[in-house]
């Protein structure tokens, strides 16, 4: 039996609404886990919000509202959209939740207990936007001779008593794990960056903070709140009972993949992993970094008036187009640029004209000169060829990509698959054969009908609404669908056998029109 499958996505910041960039990484999980589901596994799934943070603060006070106020409703928005886009998470958190509260004390009291939290005081550079320290070696000077972030956000110089973490103590341990493990941060690219942040030199990391309350008390020590980065990475523990080692850590810890965007690997493949260490907890199996989604290739920004509503935009396209255009489209890992009209011409030209029209025409086919009938028959080589040719897009390919999370070379194999179809009806021309050869135009139809299949269960954890519809209308039941279904070589004899007739065919993949006021945002 398949070990489980534990996947979460940075937890949002909810001090603004969420933006495509947002939806990107929730699609990504959702398909990840939808995928796994498919292969077999136990799989869980955990997305939410991070709440706490001086940045909240801020933005409930411009807001006139508490910062719980403000959490509660932002948050929403999240969820919101998450439910929206076909995101089939297991929980959503809200890291302002007692339960949560709990688990982070718990944690710190483990690192405690290891001897690696001690009273100082921090003097150095802060970014606010960020939530995260910098050392000045690692700063950049703006307009106005203002200190940039490396993500280009300003810092402010700090000065405050309060609890350190004995980040140093784990230089070594984190580079040996990197070497042991180098799969744990994913891409290269990402494990080669924090490499070299790591071996530059770690200092003690402050991890708490006295000049606000808003975030998780630290324990017995009154007027101190934890570094919203010791609380937010904790939620991937909250999630499964912490400090409770049985019930969901027994049962998915560490068979864990962190799913999170480029700007935060360090939090993640840094801090994390050293307080994990420090409490004695096992280190989740993956941490991976993925690229920005870009506006025509700008980074999104408010100020320059490019950020899109991802509700916007599967109003206006669809969920599932959304959804198939944003894996097919960009090489997941690296930065990918998106535009309205590359959403229409990309998914009329896979989706529309080339999958939906040959599912529409097969069955159409089998409606109007079979009356919907499925048979048994016997294929020649040129079908037996094609089937083949699908069966290895399907069940070898594509599945060997998402494993990888390669989803467009995936889809890419998929689509030759798609475009092999297509070829065979144009060649193989059935509506003439209606004339001249009856019994091999039911070969034709049957195969199209079996390679139809196979696709559309491959393409589920992408598109999974359309999917489900299509194969519904090829009668296939609900408990059939899953990537072992592929390899079932009597499915086709019993639905025969059933009786099952292919109704008049709807289909599931309308053509897109660029719509004018979304376009113009």
């Amino acid at each position: 039996m398949s070990e489980p499958f534990y996947i979460t996505t940075a937890i949002s910041y909810p001090n603004g609404r969420p933006h495509i960039g947002h939806a990107y990484e929730a699609i990504a999980a959702d398909v990840i886990a939808r995928f796994q589901r498919l292969r077999g596994r136990d799989v869980r799934f955990q997305t939410g919000t991070d709440v706490h943070g001086l940045k909240m603060v801020q933005a409930a006070r411009d807001k006139g509202v508490s910062p719980r106020e403000l959490a509660d409703e932002m948050s929403s928005l999240f969820k919101e959209m998450d439910d929206a886009l076909d995101v089939s998470y297991d929980r959503f958190i809200q890291t302002s939740e007692p339960e949560h509260y709990r688990t982070s004390q718990a944690i710190w009291k483990a690192m405690v207990d290891a001897g690696d939290i001690y009273m100082g005081r921090y003097e150095g550079w802060y970014s606010v936007r960020d939530e995260a320290f910098y050392d000045e070696k690692e700063l950049t000077e703006g307009e106005g001779g203002i200190k940039l972030s490396p993500q280009n956000t300003p810092v402010e110089w700090t000065v405050e008593e309060g609890w350190f973490f004995r980040l140093s103590k784990y230089q070594q341990p984190l580079l040996d794990l990197y070497e042991e493990q180098p799969d744990f941060i994913q891409p290269d690219t990402r494990r080669n960056e924090v490499m070299s942040f790591v071996k530059g030199g770690l200092t003690d990391l402050s991890v708490s903070r006295s000049s606000f309350d808003w975030g998780v008390p630290v324990p017995d020590s009154p007027g101190h709140v934890m570094y919203v980065w010791v609380d937010a990475l904790t939620n991937y523990i909250t999630g499964l009972g912490y400090p409770d080692m049985g019930g969901g850590m027994a049962r998915y810890w560490p068979h864990t993949l962190h799913l999170i965007g480029k700007d935060i690997v360090r939090f993640h493949a840094v801090y994390w992993p050293a307080f994990l260490m420090s409490a004695n907890i096992p280190l989740p199996r993956q941490v991976f970094g993925h690229g920005f989604l870009l506006n025509r290739g700008e980074k999104m920004s408010k100020s320059v008036g490019n950020v899109v509503d991802p509700i916007d935009m599967a109003t206006a396209y669809g969920v599932d187009p959304l959804r198939y255009f944003l894996m097919r489209e960009v090489s997941f890992g690296q930065d990918g640029s998106y535009s309205h009209e590359a959403i229409v011409t990309r998914c009329n030209a896979e989706l529309a004209n080339s999958f939906g029209n040959l599912a529409q025409r097969s069955l159409s086919m089998i409606f109007k000169n079979l009356d919907g009938e499925l048979v048994a028959v016997e294929g020649n080589t040129e079908d037996e060829a094609l089937l083949a040719a699908v069966k290895i897009a399907c069940a070898d390919q594509l599945p060997r990509a998402f494993e990888s999370l390669a989803f467009s070379v995936g889809i890419e194999a998929w689509m030759r698959a798609v475009f092999a179809c297509n070829q065979y009806v144009d060649t193989q021309a059935p509506w003439t054969l209606r004339k001249t050869d009856p019994e091999r135009m039911k070969a034709v139809l049957m195969t199209l009908f079996l390679a139809v299949r196979d696709l559309a269960i491959a393409i589920q954890p992408i598109v999974p609404t359309s999917a489900a519809k299509l194969l519904d209308q090829l009668g296939i039941p609900a408990d059939e669908r899953d990537f072992a279904a592929l390899e079932d070589a009597h499915w086709f004899t019993r639905l025969v056998a059933s009786g099952f007739k292919v109704a008049q065919p709807i289909g599931v993949f309308p053509r897109l029109e660029l719509g004018e006021e979304i376009a113009s945002n």
